[in-house]
């Protein structure tokens, strides 16, 4: 993972929350953790990662509050742990 993806990985996990983020971005973030991902009728993203899967509004504009804590809550039930597995080099 490269340094941009680390920092959006990191963006979705700061503290207030940031809801000037990209769903682009969030989409590039699984993918990078190997997650497979397809779009679903309904106008939502399906993504399915470490044997765990979620539905995520696939939506255009930033993402909502709301949805940044869903897609942290995903990424935390996957077991991955941003400053852990995935730091910020200096």
């Amino acid at each position: 993972m490269n340094h941009h993806h680390r920092k959006i990985l990191h963006t979705l996990f700061a503290h207030p929350i940031n809801n000037n983020i990209s769903p682009k971005d969030v989409e590039s973030i699984f993918g990078e953790l190997g997650a497979e991902m397809n779009a679903v009728h309904s106008g939502k993203l399906h993504v399915a990662l470490n044997g765990h899967s979620a539905n995520f509004a696939h939506t255009h504009h930033s993402l909502p509050k709301e949805e940044v804590m869903q897609v942290r809550k995903f990424i935390e039930t996957c077991g991955i742990d941003p400053e852990r597995d995935y730091p910020l080099k200096p």
